[in-house]
């Protein structure tokens, strides 16, 4: 910022608030040694630019005719090299560019050509007029200019670095405040914290006894627990034991109870052949009477007189099949000997057991089948039911002879139909119940008719 020794010499003073006076004298050899303060070479910039927009186009020098359609801020910025170069070497454009600053600045323009500055003048601006006017000591203007433009940045420098240093000195008053009333609100959550722990650790020394204590009653209670365990043991051995006893004992009964039954069934086996005997003399006495009176060979049956649905009304409402095990494989058959025995079958029932997988239909025609060629074999008469409570459509049924096919009433199940069969017949008739499901079984027991499970049915058909 300070020239040499020889520089300094010859500079004149250059400080506000007093005029300044140049040495006269001309000297056609003064030039530059430094490069001009950017303040200035600002200001010769704008103001050169200022006049390439004014001027004709061939009178802009030819270095800056690319830039003369520019605006001037964009000549200013973009032609600046251009400029600075011309305005060095062309003394007659450097003049030009002079004339419009003389006229706006007559008075300081008059001021540096007298050798006098105006102590109130803009330093950049005086350098600026001094480097395009060229009076005697424009050289040492610009020294000048270059020293009074340091001592000012380097003043606003300092200017703000005491007003940084009074920021960061309120900074440091108030973060020491803070710090402090910081510290003060950690003195008092470690108050509180110190506090806390003490508060923690008699509870956790409480904790710690009871701890002790409920581990002493779970020990205590394991090994009652373990006591009552080996108890339970020797208990359960024992009942075992006992068990065992009772399971030999009960074979041992069951072993009597079969006994017993098939020594029961062989007695009821002897009164069955008697009574049937008794009945065939019955029968052969009958049938003479009914040969001397001439009366008719058929008559109603009992069953007529059900009011069943006749089976092209309704159609069928499949019941769930229900299987039960078989007791006695030659019950049926023995059942079929009887004298004019009554085969009352609950046909879904033996379907859905023997042969379910098949259409509802097929199902009711291979049961009636069947039907039919045990009736012409055994002559018994055969009514077979159906569930019908739910039918809507006819269900067109050609039963074969000898079989009466029922189907219930709507609202009424074909095992409630089956109730009113058996209880429709005389006290003392031979009645068979063919039904896996044992409310109907059971009914039919208390009815005084023999039921007789489905797969028995089924088995006897597979026969014929």
């Amino acid at each position: 910022m300070h020239g040499t020794r020889e520089q300094n010499a010859h500079r004149g003073s250059f400080r506000p608030g007093r005029s300044r006076t140049i040495d006269s004298g001309p000297d056609p050899d003064e030039r530059l040694v430094r490069p001009l303060p950017e303040a200035v070479r600002q200001h010769v910039v704008e103001a050169a630019a200022e006049l390439i927009g004014a001027l004709p186009p061939d009178e802009v020098p030819a270095p800056l005719r690319p830039f003369a359609r520019f605006e001037r801020r964009k000549r200013a910025k973009f032609a600046a090299p251009h400029i600075a170069a011309l305005l060095e070497k062309d003394e007659a454009f450097r003049r030009r560019v002079a004339e419009p600053l003389r006229a706006g600045q007559a008075e300081l323009a008059e001021a540096l050509e007298a050798g006098r500055v105006p102590p109130a003048a803009d330093p950049a601006r005086v350098a600026a007029l001094a480097y395009l006017l060229r009076p005697d000591g424009w050289t040492r203007l610009l020294e000048a200019a270059r020293e009074e433009l340091v001592r000012s940045a380097t003043a606003s420098e300092e200017a703000a670095a005491e007003r940084r240093v009074a920021a960061l000195r309120e900074d440091l008053a108030a973060l020491r405040e803070s710090r402090a009333a910081e510290a003060d609100k950690l003195r008092a959550e470690l108050r509180e914290a110190k506090a806390e722990i003490a508060d923690l650790r008699r509870k956790l020394h409480e904790a710690r006894t009871k701890a002790r204590t409920v581990r002493e009653e779970a020990e205590a209670a394991v090994a009652a627990a373990e006591r009552r365990a080996a108890a339970a043991l020797e208990s359960a051995a024992a009942d075992a034991k006992e068990v065992r006893r009772l399971r030999v004992r009960l074979e041992q009964a069951e072993a009597n109870a079969e006994a017993a039954r098939r020594a029961a069934r062989e007695g009821r086996n002897i009164d069955d052949v008697r009574l049937r005997i008794l009945l065939d003399a019955l029968v052969d006495a009958a049938q003479g009477v009914r040969r001397e009176l001439a009366l008719p060979s058929t008559i109603g049956r009992p069953a007529d007189a059900v009011g069943g649905v006749a089976p092209d009304r309704q159609a069928l409402r499949a019941l769930p099949g229900r299987s039960l095990s078989d007791d006695d494989p030659q019950l049926l058959d023995r059942l079929l000997t009887l004298p004019q025995v009554h085969l009352l079958v609950d046909g879904y029932n033996v379907t859905k057991t023997g042969y379910g997988e098949l259409p509802l239909s097929d199902q009711r025609v291979r049961l009636l089948s069947g039907l039919g060629g045990l009736a012409a074999q055994t002559r018994a008469e055969v009514t077979c039911v159906f569930d019908g409570a739910a039918l809507d459509v006819p269900v067109a049924i050609n039963p074969p002879r000898g079989v009466r096919v029922l189907f219930s009433r709507p609202g009424q199940t074909a095992d409630e139909l089956i109730g009113e069969l058996v209880r429709a017949e005389p006290s003392g008739r031979a009645i068979v119940v063919v039904s896996s499901d044992r409310e109907v079984a059971d009914a039919a027991r208390r009815a005084g008719a023999r039921p007789a499970p489905s797969t028995l049915l089924l088995r006897r058909l597979g026969r014929s």
